[in-house]
């Protein structure tokens, strides 16, 4: 508003109050006490000169604090619904992660799900005696293997292990040792006393996720890319 309206609604208040005043020989405070049609009138029309001066001579300062409460308003209705909804929305960033980050776990209740990578294979990023340990399924290896690096990330004794078991790898058949892991973590799936085998150093690319581990759970499927795996009651 422009400083010729804020001067017009003061000279309109000045007018009404003098009307209240010449409408009656009463003060003018007896006068906005009566209850005469006209004095209501009147009455009316102060209150709004009154209310429009107001809002004239403080408008900037109402808008700041009208879009300061807004601000607040909006934050408090967002941190209320993040936190009415924070399982769904943490569901639903695992899934994103999923599919950007290959190996990444998204976890629902006792089912977890890995995107497949641009590779083909089933990146999984698990933990074997509490170590994180990168590994890729196979349904074709009859147990979990593990390389030597991974083995020794797990805590595995490998300077005592025996190479008594043969397996084939990708280069061909060897030895490996029999061991029995404390436990394998897949997101919040946990499987523990897990058999294994540990390959000869320089005999395995990656980490197998096989089926001595497969075979424990509930279920497992491959649906399209995605691999959902399900812990059992």
């Amino acid at each position: 508003m422009s400083r010729r309206l804020t001067w017009s609604l003061l000279i309109a208040v000045v007018l009404s109050i003098a009307a209240l005043i010449a409408t009656t020989d009463r003060d003018a405070i007896a006068t906005v006490l009566r209850h005469d049609s006209g004095a209501v009138v009147i009455r009316v029309i102060l209150l709004l000169c009154v209310a429009a001066l107001f809002v004239a001579m403080y408008r900037e300062r109402f808008a700041k604090a009208f879009e300061a409460l807004l601000f607040w308003a909006v934050i408090g209705l967002l941190l209320i619904v993040g936190y009415s909804y924070r399982f769904e929305l943490r569901d639903v960033g695992d899934r994103v992660l999923a599919e950007l980050v290959p190996g990444h776990v998204a976890s629902h209740g006792q089912d977890v799900e890995v995107v497949r990578s641009r590779g083909g294979d089933f990146a999984v990023s698990a933990r074997v005696n509490g170590a994180r340990v990168p590994m890729v399924l196979d349904s074709g290896a009859s147990s979990v293997v593990l390389t030597q690096e991974a083995a020794k990330a797990a805590g595995l004794p490998i300077e005592v292990l025996n190479y008594t078991v043969t397996v084939d790898t990708a280069n061909g058949r060897t030895k490996a040792a029999p061991v029995t892991l404390d436990r394998i973590e897949i997101g919040k799936l946990t499987e523990r006393a897990v058999p294994a085998l540990v390959a000869q150093a320089g005999e395995l690319k990656h980490n197998l996720l096989g089926m001595s581990f497969l075979n424990r759970l509930q279920s497992w499927e491959v649906r399209g890319d995605t691999l959902r795996l399900r812990a059992t009651p």
